[in-house]
């Protein structure tokens, strides 16, 4: 018997699941079309947490819960495990950070793979880690609205299909894990003139190759890794890439004295304060660079580490663009101050006619869009209003995951926990009927 089903019959009469609505398409491949068309107007009751998102934050989640014995429910509005990788991301990209720093929990990384991972390595990897784990999320879902229901005791998830129009359902469930992460919803500057550019706009989760750009003027807005990258790109394909860089930004080699610089400065805080870290690495930087100021890059008065800290904000670390801003072949300038046809107007009152815009303007969360909680989120920017590490836990069965601006070791770190925290619960209450395994 379709344990679905099962747990439906038994609950038919249940006043908690009146009015609630049941899912079109199936938690796995395979589930019967019609079988799930007949069952459109219930709702779900699932035993163990509901995870929003099945990037590797949610997938992390999962695995830690499952190695647990504690199954859940990942609802995903793609069609996909880690659609922004999969299908947001340029095809040079790889993992600007050694692979050891980068695995999910109780899975490393295959041994023949290189210290920086390409994008479909670590995809492959995901994949992969999915299957061990048999972490099969329902896709095509959007989360609508999400919210604590007081009397109930349970969170009410209320989603839509991504593909079909007016297919909602409704998931039931003392837990809710938001894995959604900082990087939901692209950013899109406001530049005077922007919609009104004769050329073509996009953002980088548009971009995959420079191979279309041969010859162009491209102007790539903002100077993060994912700019300075698609930059090199740009250079690699023969385009002609300018780089608006608005504010101080710290610059650093990928590896420092035979190692990954990421992997020295762990190293170094284990014995030294951030603050004489950042002097270290600054110092090494400037011997390798030279004076990054001279060519429009000015950095901040906070050093790299204690700037990552305090705001989140990413050093870039450089994996050849610094060398072609300096021959030249990529053009550094200032703020936006308007556009006007193709024509571009910097702070600097310069005049240049581009192609092409690429918004390298990054991301943002979408969380206060659809959560109903303004305890463990902060409404301003949807993140969570406790800094790591004490953003992963909120009330009433919330949970935060990859919003910690540590990258993958710090989804790690909050994924165990939280996984920890419900197996707690979950043996206090007894063993649920129904548990998905």
């Amino acid at each position: 018997m379709d344990p679905w089903c099962e747990i439906e019959g038994k609950r038919a009469h249940d006043p908690i699941f009146q009015n609630c609505r049941q899912p079109v398409d199936g938690f796995c491949k395979g589930r019967s079309a019609d079988a799930a068309a007949a069952r459109a107007e219930r709702c779900i009751w699932v035993p163990g947490p509901i995870i929003v998102g099945a990037g590797p934050s949610g997938l992390a989640v999962a695995a830690c819960l499952k190695e647990k014995g504690v199954g859940s429910l990942v609802v995903e509005r793609s069609n996909c495990i880690a659609s922004l990788w999969q299908l947001k991301t340029y095809d040079r990209l790889s993992l600007h950070l050694p692979r050891q720093f980068c695995e999910l929990p109780l899975m490393p990384f295959p041994a023949d793979y290189p210290i920086y991972p390409s994008k479909q390595q670590f995809v492959a990897y995901l994949e992969s880690y999915a299957a061990r784990f048999r972490i099969c999320p329902t896709y095509n879902r959007t989360v609508v609205c999400a919210e604590y229901d007081e009397q109930l005791l349970l969170w009410r998830v209320r989603t839509r299909a991504t593909v079909t129009m007016g297919d909602e359902v409704e998931y039931l469930s003392r837990w809710l894990v938001v894995a959604t992460g900082e990087n939901a919803e692209v950013v899109v500057p406001e530049i005077d003139g922007l919609e009104e550019f004769k050329g073509t706009v996009m953002h980088t989760s548009s971009y995959k190759s420079g191979g279309a750009f041969a010859g162009k003027r491209v102007l790539v807005v903002g100077s993060g890794n994912s700019g300075m990258e698609v930059c090199l790109d740009l250079c690699n394909h023969n385009a002609k890439p300018h780089i608006v860089v608005r504010d101080a930004v710290h610059i650093l080699p990928r590896e420092m004295l035979g190692q990954s610089t990421f992997g020295l400065s762990m190293w170094l805080l284990k014995w030294l304060p951030v603050h004489v870290v950042d002097r270290v690495l600054l110092l090494i930087a400037r011997t390798m660079l030279g004076d990054t100021a001279q060519l429009g890059l000015k950095r901040p008065t906070i050093g790299p580490l204690e700037l990552k800290s305090l705001s989140g904000k990413t050093p870039v670390l450089d994996v050849g663009t610094f060398a072609k801003i300096k021959s030249g072949d990529i053009k550094v300038r200032p703020a936006i101050k308007q556009i006007s046809g193709r024509q571009v107007e910097f702070m600097d009152t310069r005049l240049e006619e581009f192609d092409v815009i690429v918004l390298a303007t990054g991301y943002k969360s979408n969380v206060p869009f659809w959560l109903k909680d303004l305890e463990l989120f902060s409404e301003k920017d949807g993140l969570p209003r406790k800094a790591f590490p004490n953003g992963w836990k909120g009330e009433n069965g919330l949970y935060s995951v990859g919003f910690t601006r540590r990258g993958l070791m710090g989804t790690s770190v909050d994924a165990r926990r939280i996984a920890h925290d419900i197996e707690q619960q979950w043996k206090a209450r007894g063993k649920h009927p129904g548990m998905l395994l």
